[in-house]
């Protein structure tokens, strides 16, 4: 029996930003359950003393327990915050909540190089559909 993944979004999903309507932001606790999902197999120490040496400031295990608590409604990581976690915890958790908010994907790396490549070569076939409808109107055959 094989196993279903259930990380890999659906590749052939158009992402949708959010309904801009009143509190379509307020997604506090589902910071905290992303934050929370991408320290599984961390150890928190290591990620906050990751967190603060990427910010040359002072970074708490504490301050990084309250963002990944749902119950803390008033503590969510600022930007420089939210990069730095996902430096130190080798991902992109936050960055891809980010941009699923907005409806767009992120593509890091070769990955991000195959899309360009896909792109590129989609590109290529409707030039060539539109020089063989123009070689057909001029009359002439391949």
């Amino acid at each position: 029996m094989r196993k279903i993944d259930t990380l890999s979004g659906d590749l052939f999903v158009v992402p949708q930003p959010v309904a801009p309507y009143a509190g379509a932001l307020a997604c506090r606790t589902q910071i905290a359950h992303v934050m929370s999902g991408a320290l599984k197999g961390h150890d928190r120490f290591e990620v906050t003393a990751e967190i603060a040496k990427l910010l040359g400031r002072d970074f708490s295990k504490h301050i990084l327990d309250n963002y990944t608590a749902e119950s803390r409604e008033d503590t969510i990581p600022p930007i420089d915050v939210a990069i730095a976690f996902d430096m130190a915890t080798g991902g992109y958790a936050l960055l891809n909540f980010y941009a699923e908010k907005l409806g767009a994907r992120v593509a890091v790396g070769k990955e991000n190089l195959n899309w360009q490549l896909g792109k590129l070569e989609k590109m290529r076939d409707d030039v060539a559909k539109q020089i063989k409808q123009v070689k057909q109107a001029l009359g002439e055959r391949e």
